[in-house]
């Protein structure tokens, strides 16, 4: 096998991780019922409290990615025939229409187009007593950021879910405030960890309504909880075999996030992609997401025509070890996705990635 060369992952992610988390994968192996793995474990979901902005005893990392962090936040709480409003302006949105689906949910999609942010009075008008309002705070597929707040403000009786796979640890989050109830996110964007865990949140409010015995097995809530999130000690009961190493990655990034201070992170992310932004508007270029709605962390902009777009990207990778992503859907080859996540929300970054486009491009 030929070396593996070191990239620079300025895509929608992963991002390269953080050096603490790095070294946590290489430690001594530890048994999943560990003392003091268990103390690790504890130490992971205290940071996820903080990151997430929760007092949710029931916050932990589900043994998978993003993805499955999804699959969990339909398949605990939704029933046969259950309403559940989706507010979709993106990829991802589409995938919870897909997933919900699949729980016999009865779906109300609310669109908006790709770029833009969700409207909270559209989704509050589409259905008078949904179960469930869903929606990404952080759409990947197209850089834009949508007031989570302000659907917590118009939610009413129903369960606010939230994807927060590309926010978290990036972005000001706040479950408990804005009134999210299900949340999932991932560890391999602004926490600056390899991917493999769902940072995942539950509110008490959500707790009570959810499925007794959900289809399923590996991701019901209910029997993780005996193990990691409101157990402790020696009343813990075995579920699955942990990840250790991935847990212990994530409470080493966590920590290295948390020293830093949530406000200087976020502040760090939203220099790093305030300067990218006008980077590439300098050099000419058009950024796709609405202005006032856009990403920091996750900056979208668009192919100049008569520019191959897949051809620039394999010149970035070749070339500079630099790695960006295409876009999604009808956008796939007219949209650059660029991201700064974790450590590579720093000045270096800009200067990198904005001095080998303008090469290629020259070119």
């Amino acid at each position: 096998m030929s070396q593996i060369l070191i990239r620079h992952l300025f895509g929608p992610g992963p991002t390269n991780p953080y050096p603490e988390a790095t070294e946590a994968l290489a430690r001594p192996l530890l048994g999943h019922l560990d003392p003091q793995f268990l103390e690790i474990m504890d130490s992971a979901c205290d940071g996820l409290r903080a990151v997430w902005g929760t007092e949710n005893r029931r916050t932990l990392p589900l043994s998978a990615t993003g993805s499955a962090g999804m699959e969990a936040a339909f398949v605990n709480f939704v029933n046969p025939g259950d309403p559940v409003v989706i507010a979709v302006n993106g990829l991802f949105g589409e995938r919870m229409c897909d997933v919900a689906c699949r729980c016999g949910a009865d779906v109300i999609r609310v669109d908006f187009p790709f770029g833009e942010a969700v409207d909270a009075e559209k989704v509050a008008a589409a259905h008078p007593s949904p179960k469930i309002i869903a929606t990404v705070h952080a759409e990947t597929s197209t850089g834009v950021r949508s007031d989570i707040a302000a659907l917590g403000r118009i939610k009413g009786d129903a369960l606010l879910l939230v994807d927060a796979v590309t926010s978290i640890g990036g972005i000001e989050l706040k479950a408990d405030e804005w009134g999210i109830d299900i949340g999932y996110a991932g560890t391999q964007k602004c926490l600056g960890v390899a991917p493999g865990l769902a940072p995942f949140t539950v509110s008490e409010r959500a707790w009570q309504r959810r499925v007794e015995k959900p289809r399923s097995w590996y991701l019901d809530l209910g029997m993780l909880g005996g193990y990691v999130g409101e157990a402790s000690g020696s009343s813990r009961i075995y579920h699955h075999t942990a990840p250790v190493a991935m847990v212990a990655s994530l409470e080493a990034g966590l920590r290295r996030v948390l020293d830093e201070g949530l406000d200087a992170v976020r502040e760090r992310h939203e220099a790093a992609g305030r300067a990218l932004q006008d980077g590439l508007e300098a050099m000419g270029l058009e950024l796709f997401a609405a202005q006032g709605h856009r990403l920091p962390e996750l900056t979208t902009v668009k192919v100049p025509e008569g520019v191959d777009s897949a051809a620039v990207r394999r010149e970035l990778l070749e070339k500079y070890d630099i790695e960006i992503g295409a876009g999604v859907k009808e956008y796939a080859n007219t949209v650059w996705r660029i991201g700064l996540m974790g450590p590579n929300a720093a000045p270096e970054s800009v200067t990198l990635i904005l001095g080998a486009l303008r090469e290629v491009l020259g070119r």
